[in-house]
């Protein structure tokens, strides 16, 4: 294809306005063209506050357009299985929100789907994408602190208010899936290969669904150690272990200017690295353009990465 890359929203979730939307200014060669809503009046308040051309009622609107190239879907997790495939058999690229799905099963389903399609399907994992990861995977195979061994990682934050749809379990709400997947998939990235074995223990909440959940996954080459919530002041604070230092890392996932990699020996701080430019979120988007306009083969696809994630969660739920 040439030209701006078409994007179609569904749903108009928070998450779409705070990160995605900006992202794809920042990224530049694509457009908001339309967002997807269940209430046509709030699809268009939606789209005026966050500057997407057009809203329509209905998902199948957006995923019947022709003239739509990519859909983004930020929906309840519960839903991302059958809009992904709704999405993916209409010839369109998808980018959905994480988790994929809620099992591993129905992320195999998914993947099929996405194998046999005309244009690829990403999982919103975009820190992969982002320079401070090429950065780390870069000091790791060039034996900065030797052989990787374990990976210690959190990512909390504090939910205000009880009316969440991520505190419904009906929905696919949880701790685990909003964020404890993150550190999951770092230690995918990272370590390569499936996990082994893995358990956990959870605190849950009056809806059913965990508010917190630490656990350990074993990989062949080593072992993940997270845990994450909603009842904690907002932490993404990451150590990767080695047999000859550590890296540190404030946050290996969405990281800001502020943030920081730092390299330690022997209780010493040997070395520490800025983040770079851009938001992970604009670093995928700007991927999916490459590859869309044939400047790039793609990578970290769905098909390649989520189903070993999807396995791993099913582990620890």
């Amino acid at each position: 294809m040439s030209g701006a890359v078409r994007w179609g929203v569904l749903g108009t979730a928070g998450i779409a306005a705070r990160a995605f939307l900006p992202a794809l200014r920042e990224a530049g060669g694509g457009t908001a063209a339309v967002v997807a809503g269940r209430d046509l009046s709030r699809a268009e308040e939606y789209a005026a506050r966050n500057g997407v051309t057009q809203a329509v009622r209905g998902y199948e609107a957006v995923i019947e357009d022709p003239s739509i190239d990519a859909v983004y879907i930020p929906l309840p997790n519960a839903l991302h299985a059958q809009w992904t495939i709704a999405a993916l058999e209409a010839g369109k690229a998808v980018l959905c929100e994480k988790p994929l799905c809620l099992t591993a099963a129905e992320a195999g389903n998914v993947i099929e789907v996405a194998r046999r399609s005309v244009r690829p399907l990403w999982e919103a994992f975009v820190f992969p994408f982002h320079p401070q990861t090429a950065r780390l995977r870069g000091l790791l195979a060039g034996g900065a602190i030797g052989e990787l061994r374990e990976i210690w990682s959190s990512f909390h934050f504090t939910m205000e208010g009880t009316e969440d749809i991520r505190l419904e379990a009906a929905l696919g709400g949880g701790a685990l899936y909003d964020v404890g997947c993150y550190p999951v998939r770092l230690a995918h990235l990272l370590f390569g290969g499936d996990a082994v074995a893995g358990h956990a223990v959870a605190v849950k909440g009056e809806a059913g669904v965990d508010i917190e959940t630490a656990g350990v996954l074993e990989f062949d080459s080593g072992r993940l150690m997270m845990s994450c919530g909603f009842a904690l002041p907002f932490t993404t604070y990451t150590r990767l272990v080695g047999t000859g230092g550590e890296i540190r890392l404030t946050n290996p996932f969405h990281p800001e200017p502020h943030d920081g990699l730092e390299v330690w020996r022997d209780g010493r701080l040997i070395d520490r690295h800025e983040p770079g430019e851009g938001t992970a979120f604009s670093w995928g988007i700007r991927h999916i353009h490459e590859v869309l306009r044939g400047e790039a083969e793609p990578r970290h696809t769905a098909a390649d990465d989520s189903l070993g994630t999807a396995r791993s969660l099913d582990m620890l739920r």
